[in-house]
């Protein structure tokens, strides 16, 4: 008790010396969050769990636009340990990001106190844990940004706001998932689809008013169909950019993704089932809950609602205006891009080992962070542009794969999916116009496809089976970020390369300093 005791004072007085790096104006919101071991069941098999607070999944975070967020996370686990901030953009400070590319992990009973903001956003969005296989255990919980009263957003302010953390889960502990990966065999088929944790949980609402129910697709794997029994489903929020408010029967939600979804409780009073179930799988696993009238005495009757019927949705989301680029002077559309990078996923053996790859580049962690190398300048820990910008023949290899780009450079990424299952790729530290998708393989050409003119921003993409992917990025956040599969077992495996965004003046208008608190390891010690 001691020990913990001792352990937030020394994070509050560091927190207080690195205090500049947040703008003093807007509110302060402090927390502890005590990360340890703990039993569960959620398929009915104990098994190890990751609890923060003792809760499972982790606390509710919520905070309102621009606030200050300072959180000591306590590492009581016998591994280090990081959360990551899926979505949060760290403006100017991927010193917070959260992830083994930017930070020294957590060591075991010990703490680090992560100091962020989220700077000009509003939205649904995730957190969990970003070391090794901890994800498979817990440790993830929602992140809602709310705005504030005088910013307001598109639509009438709900009577109530619910968080659907869905994903898959498997009965095996994540240590034994991860000797899997590391003996070199892919990931199993999950067990299981749960909703926040549950195989039956409910929500009560009242009879004729509308909710907010924030989705979020927390699995390891698997994309799921959204519904709600004679319900329609009015999307307005993804990822925290407002959409064409159009309606739907269901939805699907992949990988990493989240979005806000309008119910309005337009039915007869009673119980009706709320289903996720997975998409574009052999095996269909399917999770159920309960939209509970208040005034209801009637259970719960009738079948599932059925998933759709078609493989896959090609439609894109619209944004609900045309979107400036951040700096506001030209339209996204008709801005030149500087540079273009075709990434491709494979799934080569290497050494007779399952992994996975990109243009033929399967990433290894290096000893030291790839952030703390690069501010210190420290060699050999990684090789700038040690990926190729596009996809070549030859044997896929290891190395610590980085992309070198400018700040404000405005780029073309195309994620080429030629296996046959579907990809969802996530890249910190931005959100990103989706432009285009397209059967087959991607050429120049496919670029008059492209929606250039109202396209969505989001954090998190799919790539169709044998398809690809485009996205435009408007490079204004100098940092190292990671560009990763979210489907864990493939990122763990190498799936995954770090993106520098970098200018040579060092500046506080373009990037903050180090904090006081930064943990060091490897060759940064």
């Amino acid at each position: 008790m001691g020990r913990s005791i001792l352990i937030q004072f020394i994070s509050v007085i560091l927190v207080i010396l690195s205090i500049t790096t947040t703008n003093a104006d807007d509110p302060y919101r402090y927390f502890t969050w005590v990360v340890t071991y703990g039993t569960i069941a959620p398929l009915g098999v104990s098994q190890q769990g990751i609890l923060i607070n003792g809760q499972f999944p982790g606390p509710q975070l919520d905070c309102v636009t621009n606030d200050n967020i300072v959180l000591n996370v306590i590492n009581n686990l016998d591994q280090p340990f990081l959360l990551t901030w899926n979505g949060i953009k760290q403006r100017k400070n991927s010193w917070q990001d959260g992830v083994l590319g930017t930070n020294c992990p957590i060591p075991p009973n010990s703490n680090y106190t992560y100091n962020f903001q989220p700077k000009d956003q509003i939205g649904s969005y995730i957190y969990f844990p970003s070391t090794g296989m901890h994800r498979a255990a817990g440790g993830f919980g929602a992140l809602n940004v709310y705005s504030r009263p005088r910013i307001p957003v598109p639509y009438a302010d709900p009577s109530g706001d619910f968080s659907l953390l869905i994903g898959d889960w498997f009965k095996t502990s994540h240590k034994s998932l991860q000797q899997t990966l590391d003996a070199g065999s892919a990931l199993p088929f999950p067990d299981g689809l749960l909703i926040n944790v549950q195989t039956h949980s409910s929500f009560t609402a009242d009879q004729g008013k509308t909710y907010k129910f924030r989705v979020s697709n927390v699995g390891m794997s698997t994309t799921f169909n959204f519904r709600i029994q004679s319900h329609k489903l009015k999307v307005v929020e993804v990822e925290g950019s407002n959409v064409l408010q159009n309606v739907y029967d269901s939805v699907d939600v992949h990988v990493g993704q989240s979005l806000s979804i309008l119910v309005t409780l337009d039915q007869a009073p009673m119980d009706y089932y709320i289903v996720a179930s997975t998409r574009f799988t052999d095996v269909v696993l399917t999770a159920t809950a309960l939209l509970h009238y208040s005034n209801s005495n009637m259970q719960v009757s009738g079948a599932l609602p059925a998933p759709p019927a078609g493989e896959y949705d090609w439609w894109n989301l619209t944004a609900n205006a045309a979107r400036p680029n951040p700096q506001g002077s030209f339209h996204y559309g008709m801005i030149p891009i500087s540079k273009t990078f075709v990434l491709a996923n494979s799934a080569p053996l290497i050494n007779g080992k399952q992994r996975y790859a990109v243009n033929r580049v399967s990433f290894i962690y290096p000893d030291t962070p790839v952030k703390l190398a690069d501010y210190f300048n420290i060699p050999g820990v990684f090789s700038l542009n040690s990926i190729q910008s596009s996809p070549s023949e030859g044997s896929p290899y290891l190395t610590t794969s980085v992309l070198g780009t400018s700040l404000h450079d405005f780029i073309e990424v195309v994620f080429q999916n030629d296996e046959n299952v579907l990809q969802s790729w996530h890249l910190d530290g931005y959100d990103f116009w989706v432009v285009g998708f397209g059967a087959g393989t991607w050429t120049p050409a496919s670029r008059t496809s492209y929606n250039l003119v109202d396209a969505l921003t989001r954090h998190t993409t799919q790539v169709y089976p044998n398809s690809w992917t485009a996205i435009l990025v408007s490079l204004d956040n100098q940092g190292m970020w990671n560009i990763r599969s979210t489907m864990w077992g493939r990122q763990y495996l190498g799936q995954q390369l770090y993106l520098r965004v970098w200018n040579s003046i060092k500046s506080f208008a373009n990037e903050y300093d180090p904090p006081t608190n930064m943990l060091r390891c490897g060759r940064a010690i």
